[in-house]
């Protein structure tokens, strides 16, 4: 699709979720005979013209100005995330981006420092993901944790690595293990259109895309959802096969030396019994597995 094509998709779903009450204008009830607000109406919380916005919702216009996006995010009541979507969204418009395939990015790899903290985790479940949330390494708790059904040398073939949303989406024992799995599918969906949203020109990221809404219908919904948020805070109740249920707060790390890497974290509050099931977990580790990828 493209890069313009997103944009008025992006705005137009946003507009359709807002009532006229929601903003402080009067609704006329049954007598509307759209859903959302209109477009007159978005264009005038705006600031902007009627016209113009009907322009740059189909297309037609994709030179709209930082200052008229910040105006219309806080017309549409957008996050700080949903925002920086926005903006990345009109730059790919402007460049023309998603109307053809970039060349292949090279493989991503963790670096030798990132490696060597990752192995200093020992009573932490972490693992490594890179831009398309591709595994790119873990320690032997991260793979036992999430993964224990899958080769703990996997993240070291770029061609076989893991990947977050392929795991979530497609793997039925990823799916078992989250209590709340809709919870855990709906953030990853939204932290891949928010990363879809500033690459609009990755292939393999395109294709990774593509692959799921073909292959999974709660994917494809939420997709066309159009829901933006990234995967840096979350809490989620687990049931694993080996220790029972417990709760683990989800954290991800920016890596400073590694572009779109993070660091994403498992931990338990001390004391609870989430923590004592956790202590079980290095006995499910297989034996040397510190850190691979």
């Amino acid at each position: 699709m493209r890069g313009h094509g997103r944009l008025g998709d992006f705005l137009r779903i946003r507009r359709s979720r807002l009532r006229p009450a929601d903003v402080g204008l009067r609704d006329y009830g049954d007598r509307r005979r759209v859903t959302g607000l209109r477009r007159e109406e978005l264009a005038l919380l705006a600031g902007v013209s009627a016209s113009y916005y009907t322009r740059l919702e189909q297309g037609q216009s994709v030179g709209a100005s930082p200052g008229v996006l910040d105006a219309l995010a806080g017309a549409l009541r957008l996050s700080a995330a949903e925002r920086r979507h926005l903006h990345d969204l009109a730059e790919a418009a402007r460049r023309g981006g998603g109307s053809r395939a970039g060349r292949r990015p090279p493989p991503e790899h963790a670096g030798p420092a990132t490696l060597a903290l990752l192995a200093t985790l020992e009573e932490v479940p972490a693992l490594v993901t890179g831009r398309r949330a591709d595994v790119l390494a873990w320690n032997g708790l991260g793979h036992a944790l999430f993964a224990g059904h899958l080769d703990p040398d996997a993240p070291r073939d770029p061609a076989a690595r893991p990947n977050v949303a392929r795991l979530v989406f497609t793997d039925p024992h990823t799916r078992a293990l989250y209590a709340d799995w809709p919870a855990r599918a709906r953030d990853v969906a939204r932290n891949l259109r928010m990363v879809a949203g500033r690459h609009p020109d990755d292939p393999v990221l395109a294709s990774l895309v593509g692959e799921l809404t073909v292959g999974s219908p709660a994917f494809s919904a939420m997709w066309n959802d159009h829901g933006v948020g990234p995967c840096e805070l979350a809490r989620y109740a687990l049931r694993h096969p080996l220790i029972g249920p417990l709760t683990v707060t989800q954290q991800s790390l920016a890596i400073p030396q590694e572009e779109e890497q993070s660091l994403v974290l498992a931990v338990t509050e001390p004391g609870s019994p989430s923590h004592a099931a956790l202590r079980l977990l290095p006995h499910c580790a297989p034996p040397g597995t510190r850190a691979r990828g």
